[in-house]
């Protein structure tokens, strides 16, 4: 694994800018290599639930290589600055969650963040969610009114017909 510096640099140029969000996740990424003893997910033996859509997300994916399209990403989002991470191989996972810190600027917190280890940064908890199974791969299907292909998985039948989301109408009485 490469050192931090070269690791922040490199979350840096993924991410755009430095900022405190992306110090966020970067925390919680070498918190969850040290706490794991895990590495760079080649496939999915890794996985990250995380609760937001946040800048820190962008250095889970530089440093654990985590992503949707790999299936090792996924996003239960909350608007809590948690993550949880599982490691496939040894059935051990871990949720970090964000301790409250003292009130701010930018500039101040993104340094915070730099500056402290990351058990001072988070809470250790158990996770909440259950480990995702593997991703499977689905049987493209078109859909009989626009004639996108779709995955399979999310096709509807309407009036006999199969229908993607966009096409489909669903049925509710109840709001």
């Amino acid at each position: 694994m490469k050192n931090d510096k070269e690791l922040w640099d490199k979350c840096i140029e993924f991410h755009g800018h430095s900022c405190g969000g992306l110090a966020i996740g970067f925390k919680a990424a070498l918190y969850a290599i040290e706490l794991l003893q895990v590495d760079f997910s080649e496939d999915e033996e890794i996985v990250c639930i995380t609760e937001n859509d946040a800048c820190g997300v962008d250095a889970i994916q530089v440093i654990l290589g985590c992503s949707v399209g790999k299936g090792n990403l996924l996003f239960k989002l909350r608007g809590k600055q948690a993550f949880s991470f599982y490691n496939r191989k040894t059935g051990r996972s871990v949720r970090l969650v964000l301790k409250n810190i003292p009130d701010m600027d930018k500039g101040e917190k993104r340094k915070y963040y730099m500056d402290n280890k990351p058990s001072e940064l988070f809470d250790i908890k158990e996770t909440i969610y259950e480990l995702p199974e593997e991703a499977k791969i689905f049987k493209s299907i078109a859909c009989e009114k626009c004639g996108e292909m779709t995955a399979e998985s999310m096709i509807r039948l309407e009036e006999g017909k199969k229908l993607c989301l966009d096409c489909y109408s669903p049925y509710s009485r109840f709001i």
